[in-house]
């Protein structure tokens, strides 16, 4: 691995794109004395007659990613100003184009002034998790009262496999009569990449039936550990497995890295959920940006979507 791949975030790295979009992934690449300067991964597909770049599956974040850079203030915005309207510019035509961005890139200027758009979106992120009294003591009340419940009713596993971990992923999607957005086979090709370099683990709480009350899935790189996905038993939902799971990983993900990052939610009871382990908001850009032809496309769904609302 070079020294650029060691400091890309997770899902920027050429292994995971292959696992979750593979051969429909490439990339913007900006080179400065022989050496990668900046690079912009991105997802390309088409469909109906249009050209979409959308987020790969499982991946929280793309975006672009810059050599640190160097001098005073005025003149590092001035070249990350310079890099990304470079970036922006080599960057395929698209009819749709969608990314998070990492919460890294906190300047999306230059793309405004290319014509793309911006909403902000959030995640919950903890810092120095090896201090363990300091993030017990920021937990909330009720986050505290089910880990400890949890302990005394609870075994933590790590060997039940990817199945039993899909099994109750798909029971939280059932409980709310939707099903999952990924498919297993996606997930089963991007956990045997992540354990072929040590970058993913799985966690289960059981109970002396042998019942598996809840599961969570963590990946880490030099830098964070997120929270990927996860899943619990509607019927066995109150034993606080679920907390114990999310504390177990961030002590586990301690040893690997330096934060942990709950990947966020823009759903509300997930985002009280993830607060709870008094993790800091860090607000991060999703970026769209659409052709003249995607405009009106857009511009048709929306109004389609305002029409029906009004007749409901």
């Amino acid at each position: 691995m070079s020294v650029s791949e060691h400091t890309y975030c997770i899902f920027q790295q050429p292994w995971w794109l292959e696992a979750v979009a593979p051969g429909e992934w490439d990339e913007v690449i900006l080179k400065k004395g022989g050496q990668i300067e900046a690079r912009l991964p991105y997802i390309k597909k088409k469909k109906w007659g249009l050209t979409f770049s959308f987020m790969p599956p499982f991946t929280q974040v793309l975006g672009p990613w810059i050599q640190p850079l160097e001098g005073k203030y005025a003149s590092r915005l001035s070249r990350e100003r310079k890099i990304l309207k470079k970036l922006a510019e080599r960057l395929p035509s698209f009819d749709y184009f969608d990314q998070g961005f990492h919460y890294n890139i906190t300047n999306w200027l230059p793309l405004y002034w290319q014509g793309y758009e911006q909403t902000t979106r959030y995640t919950y992120v903890l810092n120095q998790i090896d201090d363990f009294e300091y993030i017990w003591g920021e937990l909330k009340g009720n986050i505290r009262r089910e880990i400890k419940k949890a302990r005394d009713n609870l075994a933590i596993t790590t060997d039940l496999g990817i199945h039993e971990l899909w099994r109750l992923h798909q029971l939280t999607f059932e409980r709310q009569n939707t099903r999952p957005t990924h498919s297993f086979e996606t997930f089963k090709r991007l956990h045997q990449a992540c354990s072929d370099r040590n970058a993913g683990q799985s966690f289960f709480a059981v109970d002396d039936r042998q019942r598996t009350h809840a599961a969570v899935y963590i990946i880490w790189d030099h830098h964070s550990a997120y929270y990927l996905m996860g899943g619990a038993d509607p019927e066995l939902r109150n034993s606080g497995a679920s907390s114990l799971l999310m504390w177990k990983a961030i002590k586990f993900a301690s040893d690997k890295t330096q934060c942990f990052d709950f990947e966020g939610s823009m759903i509300e009871s997930i985002e009280r959920f993830f607060r709870g382990f008094g993790a800091r908001q860090k607000r991060y850009f999703r970026i769209t940006g659409f052709s003249k032809k995607g405009k009106l496309l857009n511009l048709g769904r929306e109004f389609l979507r305002t029409l029906l609302s009004r007749n409901n």
